[in-house]
């Protein structure tokens, strides 16, 4: 076998970190979906919730359904065509949002069909370009560092995407307070600046073959190894036997299947290098994937894998839940605040909308990082698959919907915006390791990018059963709060029992996902021990006197 490369960078090494860094930057420019302009833009194009709910969902939708296009292009052409379209959609989409909104309309006008089209393609543009560079950063990161530091790294990176919106929005209150028009200048030009620092100093670090998730690597290592075994000089005295090769006389004994090979030593050296050679030989190469191969499963194979199905289902269930939570979690504060509130104040409510938005993004970074080192714990110091750890993000996904579903203060509802924000982080911080060991490193990108249409069905699905829950508890005007709310947006101003009817489904979605994730880990245990099992291992037995 082939001695290490010198020349390959040590983990800590400064390329390694410097696309790590890099990576982390590209991230927090590419997940600005979810900062909060929404309602100053429907206020000033005169827009209803509906058409605004439409230009919100252009961006999910250019996130999660361009996923496979940029997996597929970073898995076989690198990072740099991505990070290419990334800077020019992200800047054309929000220097366009910007331009309708510095336009307006006049009073009591509406806006146009034309330029509502428009203003939905800006807002594909954005979604679709933060996925561009998020994927070029995560599957340089990915790529880039061992299997035992994988889910620790590409946490970080991960995180970034989470503190986005945190970021942004902090950055732009403290230099434009109010000013809608400068903060998405301030988007329009720091995510293009993020992605041309991606450009210039992301790429991916080669690993040696020891470091590699890539079992294709490795089989070539191991093939090599396999011929240095076997082809060994003339003073062999060791051969190696399998079912093929019957023993030359009867003093020779052999037991071999699938788990291993007892050997006893031959009475005569010649013999010994003629049966070693012919062994050799008759290896096949079916064998030695079983042995040395990992997954690889991609394409078609993919999508008839009973595996890929279970993750895409638990992905949707949580995914789903945490999206409907963060969409609508202004709208849950707002029936909170304004509940047998006769002094209801708009400014003091948007604080309260402001704090859960700032808590789940915090807390997002923080679950993509916490579980990043919890996963890589589990399976380097217990040695048990990473898919174990979707067992733990079930189970706070579950916590946070029944914690939502018993406050019925707005001073409150941080907490269970915290655990929200926490389980949204783990979520995708896990996810795309495990899609890396059920599915192989080769093209983890474009497995992903599958796997990422998930919350699309999902995040529909709850979020319209949560419109449709508000739509059900729509008051009278009755006290002056409420028609002073109800002027500004058509909301539920019952307190808890708006929503609380979807909680309970999203609580049940949650628990589904803990068995299926029981299921998945158990699936992913037995798989590894049968490719343990399978794996040929040599017993020595010596029956000379």
């Amino acid at each position: 076998m082939a001695p290490p490369n010198p020349a390959t960078p040590g983990l800590l090494s400064v390329p390694r970190i410097t696309t790590l860094l890099a990576s982390l930057i590209v991230a927090v420019g590419s997940g600005t979906n979810y900062v909060p302009y929404s309602p100053q833009l429907a206020a000033r194009l005169n827009i209803n919730h509906t058409q605004l709910n439409i230009v919100a969902l252009a961006a999910n939708v250019g996130v999660y359904s361009s996923g496979p296009f940029w997996g597929r292009i970073v898995d076989s052409r690198g990072p740099r065509i991505p990070l290419s379209f990334a800077f020019v959609f992200l800047f054309f989409g929000y220097t366009g949002i910007r331009y309708f909104y510095n336009v307006g309309v006049e009073d009591g006008a509406t806006v146009s069909s034309l330029s509502l089209a428009l203003l939905i393609a800006c807002s594909f543009m954005t979604g679709t370009g933060g996925n561009a560079g998020f994927t070029g950063a995560i599957n340089s990161t990915a790529k880039s560092f061992p299997d035992k530091a994988r889910a620790t790294t590409t946490g970080i990176v991960l995180s970034g995407f989470g503190l986005s919106a945190f970021f942004f929005s902090t950055l732009a209150h403290v230099l434009f307070p109010g000013n809608t028009s400068s903060f998405l200048l301030l988007l329009s030009l720091g995510t293009a600046l993020t992605s041309i620092i991606g450009l210039l100093l992301v790429r991916t670090i080669p690993l040696s073959a020891a470091e590699s998730g890539d079992h294709t690597v490795a089989t070539t290592v191991a093939a090599e190894a396999e011929a240095t075994i076997f082809h060994h000089g003339n003073d062999s005295h060791t051969p190696l036997l399998d079912e093929e090769i019957a023993p030359s006389s009867p003093t020779e004994e052999y037991v071999s299947d699938a788990r291993g090979i007892e050997l006893s030593p031959p009475r005569s050296p010649s013999t010994a290098r003629g049966r070693s050679t012919s062994h050799g030989r008759s290896l096949s190469r079916s064998r030695k994937q079983e042995a040395f191969e990992g997954p690889n499963i991609y394409g078609r194979a993919l999508w008839i894998n009973p595996d890929f199905w279970l993750l895409f289902a638990i992905l949707s269930l949580l995914s789903g839940t945490g999206l409907m939570y963060i969409n609508n979690v202004g709208s849950m504060s707002q029936a909170l605040f304004s509940q047998d509130n006769p002094a209801y104040d708009e400014v003091e409510a948007s604080k309260w909308q402001a704090t859960q938005v700032s808590t789940i993004s915090i807390m997002n970074f923080a679950g993509r990082i916490i579980i990043g080192l919890i996963s890589d714990n589990i399976k380097n110091r217990f040695g048990f698959p990473r898919s174990y750890s979707l067992l733990l993000v079930s189970s706070l996904f579950f916590s946070s919907q029944l914690l939502a579903a018993q406050i019925t203060d707005v001073t409150n509802l941080w907490k269970a915006s915290a655990l929200v924000g926490l389980s949204y982080g783990t979520i995708f911080g896990i996810f795309p390791t495990v899609c890396i060991e059920f599915f192989g490193l080769s093209h983890f990108s474009e497995n992903w990018g599958y796997l990422s249409l998930s919350p699309l069905v999902g995040g529909n699905l709850f979020s319209i059963a949560f419109g449709r829950n508000l739509d059900a508890h729509d008051p009278g005007e009755t006290t002056a709060a409420v028609t002073a709310v109800r002027t500004a947006a058509h909301q539920c101003l019952e307190g808890r029992s708006c929503y609380v009817a979807t909680l309970g489904l999203t609580g049940a979605a949650c628990f589904a996902a803990i068995l299926l994730s029981a299921l998945a880990a158990w699936r992913e245990r037995r798989k590894l021990m049968a490719a343990s099992a399978a794996r040929p291992r040599i017993v020595w037995e010596d029956t000379e006197n």
